[in-house]
């Protein structure tokens, strides 16, 4: 009975430090650092060298968590390379990936050779063993960070040659450290056991190579077998990772196995093995999409899980002594980065302006990097933590400042398309609506009639018709460059209507996206087909093809709301009002005192719609949807406009 309780209180404890470790990443993620620093560090606090809540032992018991873990990564690194993407821009892709395996991995491991003196854990080694620890060192500096270059490309939705090849250089980089890890990892276990490099040892390399591709093809099998049952997605999860398990498994199984039973060691690498059966699946089956939807619904736990666990192994007395260390070996990677991915792109002819910066494209490491670390921990248990925590110090380095390097990168090479700041027009009520039919000035009209000032903006002459322009101002405009939305004033409006083609509207979107921050785009579509494209700039969508269905199909269900909204009612409207007066920032909506003929429906601040309750509180510049009688919204307008 007291081993379930004290099973209980384990469980419950960490579960405790894990759901911390949450929110702390995602407080750094707030703060503009990565989330898992955020883990990391959550690990270290709880840690034996500083609260004492995780263990040394703890660790260890939960190893087969790390196992799953690097499953898992091993199984998103081999996904991420679907070779249909990356046709386009092969040539470059190939050659600076070449140019940075070789900087980086052969300086990288020269540099920690050199520096072996001066790092505790390698000082009386002997040079075969200094040798062992240093490729594997030079491996994984080759790592990158697909997952973070995603994240700033499609912050900025960056788009261009330069990040076609920042993307797939990234993606096959992972792919190629693990199998340069695998290989070095056999040469490191040779050297460490004293195998002779031989013509045993080649057999040997290239039989553990062949059999971990066999096993590769095995599990990339079972994997679709898995996907194609009936069963539910929990079912099939807890599959996959049981497999990524029992790689790791029968890998440790058979390394034993030779070792006591034979006079070499056979090292078969399951990272590889689980990158392979991925790499199959994602590119010669249909269940692809399924495959990323599950490593994606699973990915946020388990990351929370395998780096508040990688904070916790790591040994503070350790790094304290070799933080010398880390930084020279950040900075040595940085100057391999540099090296290989210019020599690479002049080499493949790419622009000299993009060579020059390309560096900055392959800075940060993550998820692989961290995981091979862990594995040569597991691997070589002599010096595997304290080569471990060196490594995951560099790692965590190169994640902080990586991304701000890719942005700026991004940015010098044109390609960056970020959203630009709001612009804070001179009346809120300012909309200019694109297109010139009749659904066009009826909006005009509408939006006059509640005293929004509006113009009209058409592209094609003999339109309009002469009696409309009596009720709205209507201006020409023959193209839409940047130059002509600015003598228009697209800058001091609060909407933007488009009412055109789909290709029409996109360009008008994206350049008051991308330059003028207008408070609101909205869109007529004409294709469902597009919908992903506005959406991605924040617009508010209006599907000619289903509007109507919709709209019946509310009011059938719901009448009384669908006549509101549409100013059916008598003396009732719904209006969006902005709050301005400092005096109601922070006061609770219960504490407002409205009108009793109006009713707060929503509340949306900055990106997020929140439905409010009695005790949601007011900041300045929310947006509040009010419904209720005209004079009173009105009063409720000059109270929030202060």
């Amino acid at each position: 009975m007291e081993n379930y309780y004290n099973i209980f209180i384990f469980v419950a404890s960490f579960t405790v430090i894990v759901l911390a470790s949450k929110q702390i990443g995602q407080f750094f993620a707030r703060v503009k650092l990565p989330l898992i620093s955020g883990f990391l560090f959550t690990g270290i606090v709880t840690g034996p060298f500083v609260l004492g809540l995780i263990s040394v032992e703890t660790t260890e018991r939960l190893r087969f968590v790390s196992e799953l873990s690097l499953a898992f990564i091993a199984f998103a690194a081999g996904s991420e390379l679907y070779l249909k993407e990356l046709r386009s821009r092969f040539k470059s892709i190939k050659f600076v990936t070449i140019g940075l395996v070789i900087s980086t991995f052969t300086l990288g491991s020269l540099t920690v050779f050199i520096l072996a003196d001066f790092i505790p854990f390698m000082q009386g080694l002997p040079v075969a063993s200094r040798i062992a620890i240093s490729i594997l060192a030079g491996a994984i500096l080759v790592a990158r960070s697909p997952s973070s270059a995603i994240a700033v490309i499609k912050e900025l939705r960056a788009k261009g040659p330069f990040t076609q090849t920042a993307m797939g250089v990234t993606v096959i980089m992972d792919v190629v450290v693990i199998i340069l890890f695998s290989v070095n990892s056999s040469i490191a276990d040779a050297l460490l056991t004293g195998l002779h490099f031989n013509l045993t040892f080649i057999i040997l390399l290239f039989v553990e190579l062949l059999v971990s591709l066999v096993m590769g093809y095995i599990v990339g099998k079972i994997l679709q077998l898995i996907l194609s049952c009936r069963i539910n997605r929990i079912a099939k999860t807890a599959g996959i990772l049981l497999i990524g398990y029992g790689v790791f498994a029968i890998s440790t199984m058979i390394r034993h196995l030779t070792h006591d039973k034979l006079s070499i060691e056979v090292l078969l690498e399951p990272l590889l093995i689980c990158m392979i059966g991925s790499f199959l699946l994602t590119n010669s089956s249909r269940y692809r999409d399924e495959f990323l939807k599950i490593l994606h619904d699973i990915g946020p736990p388990i990351y929370v899980l395998f780096f508040t666990l990688i904070g916790a192994s790591l040994t503070l007395d350790i790094l304290a002594n070799i933080w010398q260390i880390t930084l020279a070996l950040f900075a040595v990677r940085l100057g391999t980065i540099f090296i290989g991915s210019f020599t690479g792109g002049v080499l493949a002819g790419d622009k000299m302006a993009h060579n020059r910066v390309s560096w900055m494209a392959y800075v940060t490491q993550a998820g692989v990097g961290l995981g091979l670390a862990q594995q040569v921990a597991v691997e070589f248990p002599e010096w595997g933590e304290a080569f471990a925590t060196m490594i995951i110090s560099v790692i965590v380095l190169n994640q902080i400042v990586g991304p701000t390097f890719f942005k700026s990168a991004l940015f010098r090479v044109k390609e960056a398309h970020p959203r630009a700041k709001k612009s804070e027009p001179d009346q809120i009520h300012h909309a200019i609506i694109f297109g010139s039919d009749g659904h066009s000035l009826a909006l005009a009209r509408q939006l006059r009639a509640h005293d929004w000032q509006v113009k009209v903006a058409y592209t094609r002459t003999g339109e309009i018709k002469k009696e409309v322009s009596s009720y709205v101002e209507i201006q020409p405009m023959p193209g839409f460059s940047l130059d002509e939305f600015r003598q228009f004033g697209i800058g001091d409006v609060g909407a933007i209507i488009t009412m055109l083609s789909d290709e029409e509207n996109y360009q008008i979107c994206e350049l008051a996206y991308e330059h003028f921050g207008a408070v609101n785009l909205f869109v007529r579509l004409s294709h469902r087909a597009n919908f992903d494209r506005f959406r991605e700039l924040g617009a508010f969508i209006v599907i000619s093809s289903t509007a109507i269905v919709s709209l019946l199909d509310h009011f059938v269900r719901s009448p009384s709301a669908v006549s509101l909204l549409l100013g059916m009612e008598e003396n009732q409207d719904i209006i969006d009002v902005e709050v301005r007066n400092p005096n109601l920032n922070g006061v609770a909506v219960r504490d407002l005192r409205l009108p009793l003929d109006t009713l707060i429906l929503s509340v949306r601040r900055g990106e997020h719609l929140l439905i409010t309750h009695g005790y949601s509180r007011l900041r300045v510049g929310d947006w509040v949807t009010v419904a209720g009688a005209l004079e009173s919204l009105e009063e409720l307008r000059l109270r929030f406009d202060g």
